[in-house]
Order: C-alpha cells, then structure tokens, then sequence
C-alpha cells in the first residue's frame, strides 16, 4: 500500500486571459478564463496550461471549475498530470479551491499520481499557498 504524502508550497499567476460567454450585463454570467500558473515547492511546474469555466452570481460572487495541465515534478519525480479543481469567490476577493489528480493521467516517474489539494487566495496576495496529499504507484 503506497504511503500517503502531504506537501506544500506557492503558485503565481503569470497570465490570465478570461473572456465573457454570452451577454456581459446580465447576472448570472458565464466566463472562460485561460490561465498559466508557476508552481514552487512539492509541485514544480514552470508553466501549468488551465482552463476555468466560470459562472459569475453577482461582480463578486460566483463559482469556477477547471482542468490544469501540469508539467514537471511532484517532489522529485518528473512527469505530466492533471488537476480537476473546482472553487468559488467571495465578495471580499478571498477564493477557495480544491482540486485532485485526474485518475490515470499522470505519466513518467509520476505513473499511478492519486491525490488532491487545495488553495486560498486572497486579494492582493502574489503567491498562492496550496497545500496537496498524494500518493505514486
């Protein structure tokens, strides 16, 4: 049975393009945002590939779900994997996520990943604390 193993670190956003999905001044409202995250800590990652479909509720308020494509290594072992993640935000900027590792999406060194995460990102913070337990093999 593989050990379960908890690590940490920071993610930054180096882009974000979001465009609206139909009428713009109209509540509810839907968005697609793309979006490139840099990992630092258990999860290296130059440059992750993310898409968020996003449903806005009020300017402030609403919820998102995602797929993130992440390249490069989980404490040491290098492959490819995806995070599905799903969230929502607040009227005071605060957003909270939980995500977990597409089954058998993860390749090379990374083969059999299983594991899930979260992030709370607050207004004004450059990088994003996250936090992710997992398991390989």
């Amino acid at each position: 049975m593989p050990t379960t193993t908890r690590t940490t670190g920071h993610f930054t956003f180096t882009d974000w393009k979001e465009n609206p999905v139909g009428p713009e001044d109209t509540r509810p409202r839907l968005a697609h945002a793309t979006v490139v995250n840099a990992f630092s800590g258990g999860i290296e990652a130059e440059a992750t590939t993310c898409d968020y479909t996003i449903a806005y509720r009020t300017q402030t308020t609403g919820t998102f779900a995602g797929m993130e494509l992440v390249t490069g290594r989980v404490d040491g072992r290098t492959g490819t994997f995806v995070l599905e993640e799903r969230g929502h935000f607040a009227p005071d900027g605060t957003v909270h996520c939980t995500f977990e590792v597409v089954e058998d999406s993860a390749t090379g060194e990374l083969t059999g990943l299983r594991g899930k995460g979260e992030f709370t990102h607050r207004q004004g913070e450059t990088k994003v604390p996250y936090s992710f337990e997992y398991t390989v093999g």
